[in-house]
């Protein structure tokens, strides 16, 4: 095996490694109980990190071996899913670059306004708000967060950590003047609704604010949050794999070159 297709190899073998960042940030964002509820994010980023370590394979073989052909068919492959991957990378940019959340006086936590979320976005969650909803209740997001003891009084409740799903959906929107009781019982105030969620707020353990738009906008958030997160590791992983593409274009083009050559020295001898 010559010197560029032993730089091949190499290069091949670190593009095997990026793909493991992307399978994990994949696997992660799957991990996660609003993903787990919203089908269509869970699985793109797993199967492109796999595809990515199979092709990464197929060009380690290729080049440890010595099959031009293989390599060719790799490089070709690489350059199509790095593609989707960027292409990936820009839609989640996009579509999670507006941000809903607002703070609260006296609020440790935010809140959330589903109008201020990406139209792509909003419209998917609110044409499949059924499902969603009806997943968020059987994975009891808010019964978690009832069962939690460290919350004896509002103070401590109001100075609390939520997550953008607890802040929209397990309690009434600060805006109600609902009086606090426990994290998911809630007194109805006697003065005048400030918002159709106020009217929505249920004690039901059941009901509770899965039905208002705080809820679908917490939900919102929430996927903002951990799509931004693991965009970083996709980032890293992408820049690696676009210079590793490279070297391995330029190594592909030269260990033919030395092929040529080899041929052509054997042949004038």
């Amino acid at each position: 095996m010559g010197v560029s297709n032993n730089i091949v190899a190499v290069v091949n073998f670190i593009s095997l490694l990026c793909s493991i960042p992307i399978i994990a940030a994949g696997i992660w964002l799957a991990s996660k109980q609003d993903n787990a509820c919203v089908h269509l994010f869970r699985w793109p980023v797993i199967i492109l990190g796999v595809l990515l370590l199979l092709v990464s394979l197929s060009g380690f073989v290729g080049a440890v071996w010595d099959r031009p052909c293989l390599l060719a068919t790799h490089l070709f492959a690489m350059a199509a899913l790095v593609l989707l991957l960027i292409t990936l990378l820009v839609f989640a940019f996009v579509v999670t670059r507006p941000d809903g959340s607002r703070a609260v006086p006296g609020r440790a936590f935010s809140e959330y306004r589903i109008e201020g979320y990406s139209g792509w976005l909003k419209d998917y969650i609110l044409d499949h708000w059924p499902q969603i909803r009806a997943c968020l209740s059987t994975d009891d997001v808010c019964g978690k967060l009832a069962r939690r003891d460290a919350f004896f009084t509002a103070d401590q409740f109001f100075q609390s950590d939520l997550s953008p799903l607890q802040s929209g959906c397990c309690k009434p929107p600060t805006l109600c003047g609902y009086n606090y009781v426990n994290p998911t019982l809630w007194i109805n105030p006697t003065n005048a609704m400030a918002d159709t969620d106020c009217y929505l707020w249920n004690n039901d353990q059941s009901q509770l604010c899965y039905g208002c738009n705080s809820c679908k906008a917490g939900l919102l958030g929430s996927l903002r949050h951990e799509w931004r997160k693991a965009n970083i590791a996709l980032i890293v992983a992408t820049v690696a794999l676009i210079w590793v593409y490279i070297i391995g274009c330029s190594a592909f083009k030269n260990a033919q070159t030395e092929e040529l050559f080899r041929r052509y020295k054997h042949g004038w001898a």
